[in-house]
């Protein structure tokens, strides 16, 4: 009884903001939108069929999968070279270290328009690189082949900051009696990687990719700030998809289908990451 009183705060806030919202969620994309005098009327999976033949969610869909295909393994990589270039001794290292993990501390929509100032036509940072190399201006935001791209390098800029300073804990927190062992038995910085730091560092891997994987999908300020999905519906992604279809058009029931399938996908993703990739985590 001690145990139960003790876990009954957290277990109250964990039904009332996750397990509740969920069930609520998943039972309200079986109904229709309530409008005015107009009660919610039960449709079964017909909302999910509609999505069937909804363009505009295949295209998020689309957007979705590439933007995570590429922010993940890059943001990923890049904040493994990033921990492992500032965890040696350097000139200037607590310096590198705040200037890799400063695009971490700052708001969303501070960095959003910081990186809108830098797309800008003209007079943009790119632009102006653009000019000294002999290239013309280009419209970064508005044109359909450069906006995913353009929203993934500002991605890829704001996390892989935030996954070193898990990488770099890790690497410090390694015993330094396995470099020194592996010095005498004349390992290369290569292998010396791959044999022992590598494996060493799969549990901060795992947690890192859930992250990032969470990351992929959950994107929404970036997209309301710089291109609100446009153009042509070339940066929509998933969850904006879904406040565009809750708080623009009000039609809850389908934002609640959108939500269950988006819930759906990132539920398959952990169990990928959990039985395949947990597989090669080994705990001290």
């Amino acid at each position: 009884m001690q145990a139960w009183a003790l876990i009954l705060p957290a277990l109250i806030l964990l039904v009332g903001f996750t397990h509740w919202p969920a069930i609520a969620t998943i039972i309200d994309s079986l109904y229709t939108t309530p409008r005015g005098s107009r009660p919610a009327v039960f449709v079964g999976i017909d909302n999910y069929a509609s999505l069937i033949d909804d363009p505009v969610f295949w295209r998020a869909l689309h957007n979705n999968i590439v933007y995570a295909a590429i922010t993940i393994p890059v943001s990923v990589v890049l904040a493994l070279l990033m921990a492992l270039a500032v965890n040696g001794a350097l000139p200037g290292r607590p310096l590198l270290r705040m200037a890799y993990f400063t695009p971490t501390m700052l708001p969303m929509i501070a960095v959003a328009n910081i990186w809108l100032f830098f797309f800008t036509p003209d007079y943009g940072l790119f632009d102006d690189f653009a000019r000294l190399i002999g290239l013309g201006r280009h419209n970064w935001l508005g044109d359909p082949a450069t906006a995913l791209p353009a929203m993934i390098v500002v991605a890829v800029w704001k996390e892989a900051g935030f996954f070193m300073i898990f990488y770099l804990a890790a690497l410090q927190a390694m015993p330094p009696d396995l470099r020194a062992a592996a010095s005498v038995e004349g390992a290369s910085r290569w292998n010396f990687f791959r044999r022992v730091t590598w494996p060493l560092l799969m549990p901060t891997t795992l947690f890192v990719l859930v992250n990032a994987v969470i990351n992929g999908f959950r994107l929404v300020d970036h997209v309301v700030v710089m291109t609100r999905g446009g153009p042509d519906n070339a940066t929509t992604l998933l969850l904006y998809y879904i406040y565009e279809v809750g708080f623009r058009f009000w039609d809850t029931s389908m934002a609640a289908t959108l939500t269950v399938v988006l819930l759906a996908i990132m539920g398959v993703l952990a169990v990928i990451q959990f039985g395949i990739i947990g597989r090669w985590v080994h705990y001290r």
